[in-house]
């Protein structure tokens, strides 16, 4: 399992990215909030829609739960 985290601050486009602990665009320490450990990143995404309305996996690190 991973560590999954989502920006506090939202993209241009609107959506808050998700994003998996070591990814090389993880937002900075005070722009991030912690959502637990995954299996997967369709599950952290879950959870940061708890948060957040407008939620999105990072192409990057979250590939599977990227939708935007």
């Amino acid at each position: 399992m991973a560590r999954y985290y989502v920006n506090k601050n939202s993209q241009s486009t609107g959506e808050h990215e998700v994003h998996k602990e070591g990814c090389y665009r993880m937002p900075l320490t005070q722009n991030q909030i912690f959502l637990g450990y995954f299996p997967n990143a369709n599950y952290a995404v879950r959870e940061a829609k708890r948060y957040f309305d407008n939620v999105d996996g990072c192409y990057y690190c979250c590939s599977e739960a990227h939708r935007k």
